[in-house]
């Protein structure tokens, strides 16, 4: 017996929704040898997460809320800090 979701939890999840689009959006970019674009974009994704939670009460964040707040926002923010300055200093393409 398999237990489907409610539409209203799943609704609940729209910041998370939000985040893995952009990030998908990202991978596809990355395979369309678009790497640069792709990994900022994953980079941006992660700002988003991190401004998501700094605004989102706990029971509105989702699954964004995985840690205390602070922490979450710490992780997420410097995570997607360090890939856009990786993707920014990078010179040259995946395959030079």
């Amino acid at each position: 017996m398999t237990v489907v979701p409610s539409k209203s939890k799943l609704r609940d999840q729209w910041p998370f929704g939000l985040v893995l689009l952009i990030v998908v959006i990202g991978l596809a970019l990355i395979a369309m040898y678009y790497w640069r674009r792709g990994t900022s974009l994953i980079g941006g994704a992660l700002l988003v997460a991190a401004a998501l939670r700094l605004l989102l009460p706990d029971s509105k964040a989702g699954l964004l809320a995985v840690r205390k707040r602070r922490v979450d926002i710490l992780l997420y923010g410097g995570f997607g800090l360090m890939i856009l300055y990786i993707s920014a200093s990078i010179i040259g393409g995946p395959l030079n």
